[in-house]
């Protein structure tokens, strides 16, 4: 299994987290897919850290967030994926966003992370080679 892939992460026996309603986690060519919904915010943060953490744990790991089913972001969930994409690069991989509602990206925009995370509208655009 590859760097970041669910299930169990590279170079150790640690089983991935369990699942939550709030994030669905699968394998797509080199990527692993974190698909959040609903409420990303303070309450979530329990919920969706060790996920975060356990996918960018790896060597390598190119991470796609796809935010696409989110309702609901706050600075909590706006840390979550500062907190992804620093991990993942320091291990020198690579997150990519998904998203297309307007609230959400005039939340990163005036957060000032949209250079940052570049979001794209769907997963083909994500996954693309650059």
């Amino acid at each position: 299994m590859h760097a970041g892939a669910p299930g169990r992460q590279s170079g150790t026996s640690r089983p991935a987290p369990e699942s939550t309603e709030l994030l669905r986690t699968y394998a797509l060519r080199e990527f692993t897919v974190l698909e959040l919904r609903g409420e990303i915010d303070l309450a979530a943060l329990p919920r969706l850290q060790p996920h975060i953490d356990f996918a960018t744990g790896g060597h390598g790991p190119q991470i796609v967030i796809d935010l696409r089913q989110v309702t609901f972001l706050d600075c909590s969930g706006l840390r979550l994926l500062c907190r992804a994409r620093t991990r993942a690069e320091e291990r020198g991989g690579r997150v990519r966003l998904i998203c297309d509602h307007p609230l959400t990206l005039r939340i990163l925009r005036a957060a000032g992370l949209m250079q940052a995370f570049r979001p794209v509208a769907d997963m083909e655009a994500a996954v693309e080679s650059e």
